[in-house]
């Protein structure tokens, strides 16, 4: 006999993934619950920039913006070092458009192209320098949700920002006070709370059931078929089946350290997305007999820890985005020197944390500081502290670049030399060792006043005091786990589908594999495979 519980599709995890999926199942017809493992919803999402990277999107048309199918596929193969397994991209790729039309049309999302927002290899072929692809998911009043707007994920220094008024879409991080006032009161949330929040709504709306403080400890496997899960809810044991199928969108596996240190293919001491991302779907994908892929990826991103600063009950990841592409800034290594594109995009940096030193066996650039002068302090603040207020006591400052090697245990002189080495290249304009400034996206994400041009991200180092900050490999989320086809059925380890089990986000192998495209190459893929992963399990 059936239990009150049984449902058709259970959808486990309630970032952007599961929240797709289950509104994709649930239009579909489907009777669906939803577990999130958290006290809040929202996942990772909520708490990120919600800009999801769609090419072909329909509000390129409205702006005469010329994009295509073979412009976007040339352009992630170009990015993909041929892991990509080209036939989840051109799911991705077609499904782009309509998932975008479809979540504007099932829910209150108004999306809108960030302007001018370069994708982040823009000189590859097929890339946007002057952008199209990522999308802003604009601002949604939280009071629309009643007693649920309590229940979602928020972060505590962009609640009420647009993508556009922070320091990774261009802006500076802060509303001036009528604004701020005016999105309080209104409880107007952008970013990923403005991406989670109307189709939370519309999950609510449709009547799914959704649960927090629930996670999931197994799947039920009857006749080779996934037929369920155990879930604590609130402490409770309980077994739920689903009469169709179970979509894990459960998160990656960052905050596990046994299974960074077996899976990750480098150092990785930093996560930035919410402390439930554990591993869950994925061990419990593998104990079904699911085959891996992407297993070595993530989504890195370099990240400071400010002491004190905490998240979720865990020392807060903050992600380096704007400082270090500011005029006066730069990388160094723990010998002092630069050793990368400091403006280049924050996933693409992630390589150079994993070099290898041979002779020594260790990575050659960390410990890694951000280095920056009293002009730039004084201009553009630094780490939440506002321009031309006294810049945080946590962070190390001295009087010389010489007295400041010292403090942080690098070599003076090379320390020296480095930054007369970097002060010659910004007084000709041209970064010799690494091309800093030659790349548009290089010179969209540093100083708005000088947008596109060198002067964006090219400053001397040469005013005191002067300040260093230790910087962190960290990451966004893994993007590792069981493999789907492009309907996001999980398959095993021979290449055939388990029957009843789809997967979708971070807890599942990337579509893109390593490509990450522009400002939401994580989010973009992830609603589109969200979407297929929920109406195949609706409807197979």
């Amino acid at each position: 006999m059936a239990s009150s519980n049984d449902v058709d599709v259970i959808v486990l995890g309630s970032g952007a993934g599961g929240l797709t999926a289950a509104l994709a199942a649930a239009q579909s017809g489907a009777r669906v619950a939803l577990y999130e493992k958290a006290d809040l919803l929202g996942g990772s999402t909520a708490i990120s920039g919600g800009v999801p990277w769609m090419p072909l999107n329909h509000h390129q048309d409205e702006l005469g913006i010329e994009d295509s199918r073979d412009e976007a596929l040339t352009y992630l193969k170009a990015l993909s070092l041929d892991r990509m397994d080209p036939a989840m991209a051109e799911a991705f790729i077609d499904g782009s458009r309509d998932t975008v039309k479809w979540l504007e049309d099932s829910t209150d999302l108004e999306f809108s192209i960030i302007p001018m927002y370069p994708d982040y290899h823009p000189e590859h072929p097929g890339g946007k320098p002057h952008g199209g692809r990522s999308l802003d998911p604009g601002l949604f009043s939280y009071d629309k949700l009643g007693e649920w707007k309590t229940k979602v994920a928020k972060s505590r220094r962009s609640a009420h920002l647009k993508i556009t008024d922070t320091t990774l879409g261009g802006g500076t991080g802060f509303l001036d006070p009528e604004t701020q006032k005016h999105r309080e009161e209104n409880d107007l949330r952008g970013c990923g709370a403005g991406l989670v929040g109307p189709i939370i709504k519309a999950l609510l709306d449709l009547g799914v059931n959704l649960n927090v403080n629930a996670q999931a400890t197994d799947l039920l496997i009857e006749d080779g078929r996934v037929s369920g899960v155990r879930v604590s809810v609130d402490g409770v044991e309980q077994t739920v089946r689903a009469r169709k199928g179970v979509v894990l969108a459960t998160g990656g596996f960052e905050w596990n350290p046994d299974l960074v240190r077996s899976f990750l293919r480098g150092p990785m001491t930093s996560p930035a997305g919410v402390p439930t991302n554990t591993g869950d779907g994925l061990l419990m994908a593998m104990r079904a007999g699911a085959s891996l892929g992407n297993m070595a990826q993530a989504w890195w991103v370099p990240t400071v820890e400010i002491p004190g600063d905490v998240a979720f009950g865990q020392q807060r990841a903050n992600l380096v985005n704007r400082e270090r592409t500011l005029p006066g800034s730069i990388f160094v290594n723990g010998k002092g020197k630069r050793f990368t594109n400091e403006a280049s995009n924050y996933n693409a940096l992630g390589g150079a944390f994993h070099q290898l030193d041979s002779t020594d066996f260790s990575y050659v650039n960390l410990p890694c500081w951000l280095i920056f002068d009293g002009r730039n302090a004084r201009t553009y603040g630094s780490f939440g502290t506002p321009p031309g207020q006294p810049i945080a006591d946590w962070i190390t400052r001295a009087p010389s670049a010489r007295a400041l090697a010292e403090k942080i245990d690098v070599d003076p002189d090379e320390l020296e030399h480095t930054i007369d080495r970097w002060n010659g290249f910004v007084a000709r304009g041209d970064d010799k060792d690494f091309g800093r400034g030659k790349s548009a996206y290089d010179r969209w994400s540093g100083d708005g006043n000088y947008r596109f041009t060198v002067e964006s991200t090219l400053g001397p180092i040469d005013e005191a005091p002067f300040y260093a900050v230790r910087v962190h490999s960290g990451t966004l989320g893994t993007s590792g786990g069981p493999r789907t086809d492009t309907r996001g059925r999980v398959l095993d380890t021979t290449g055939a589908v388990i029957p009843g089990l789809y997967a979708a986000g971070n807890v599942a192998a990337a579509p893109t594999a390593m490509a990450y495209g522009g400002a939401g190459g994580t989010l973009g893929p992830i609603m589109v495979f969200g979407r297929y992963a929920g109406t195949a399990a609706a409807t197979d």
